[in-house]
């Protein structure tokens, strides 16, 4: 006769009781919620704006649709919100008492930023979309990278001026905050990802001699 142990034991070690595993995790709230927004951006990185579809990132995010239609009422709405909660805090203005070393720690920052993957989402954004329909993306991307990055920058050439490295007309000239942004932007579209060298050179050789009192 077969014991009850003897079946447990049978049915455990059968093909079948192996390939089964642990039974998923059900997740909610901001669980769910971070995972949905790293399939969005993610999705944006691999296929596009155009071809993103809530089927997709449910599937990605291993969730199912109905928990993206709760949420959001449209697919600009997710991802706005998606870049909104994951583009990258541009945090406190580098402070290490020497300009030129201010300087590489900001620009490698913003490097850093273009090239996570909420950024490298938001350049596939506005690559993708006209003037008219990119308007909300492109208000965002302002105000969460471009615009922090200036002030910071216009902070380290404010404090260089009070050292003397900077002259005085550099602080109010708006061109010359946009350098950073439009040379990272540039050859990210043009050439290719910036290199941690080209960094070097665009802050010894534009922003240095653009700056120097």
């Amino acid at each position: 006769m077969t014991t009850t142990s003897e079946n447990t034991r049978s049915a455990a070690s059968s093909p079948g009781a192996a390939e089964a595993g642990p039974s998923p995790v059900r997740r909610r709230g901001k669980v769910l919620e971070h995972a949905i927004f790293e399939a969005v951006l993610d999705e944006l990185v691999s296929s596009g704006y155009a071809m993103l579809s809530m089927e997709a990132v449910a599937t990605r995010a291993q969730t199912g649709k109905a928990s993206l239609y709760r949420r959001w009422g449209s697919r600009e709405a997710l991802v706005l919100d998606a870049l909104q909660a994951l583009l990258p805090e541009a945090g406190p203005a580098p402070d290490t008492g020497e300009l030129r070393a201010d300087l590489l720690e900001l620009v490698r920052r913003m490097r850093a930023t273009m090239l996570s993957v909420p950024g490298r989402a938001g350049r596939v954004i506005m690559s993708e979309l006209d003037h008219e329909r990119g308007a909300p993306f492109a208000g965002l991307m302002h105000e969460r990278v471009i615009r922090p990055g200036k002030d910071l920058l216009r902070e380290l050439l404010v404090r260089g001026v009070v050292r003397g490295d900077v002259r005085p007309g550099a602080v109010g000239a708006p061109l010359l905050l946009d350098v950073v942004p439009a040379v990272l932007l540039y050859r990210a579209k043009m050439v290719g990802p910036p290199t941690d060298a080209e960094m070097v050179v665009l802050v010894d050789e534009v922003l240095l001699p653009m700056v120097r009192a």
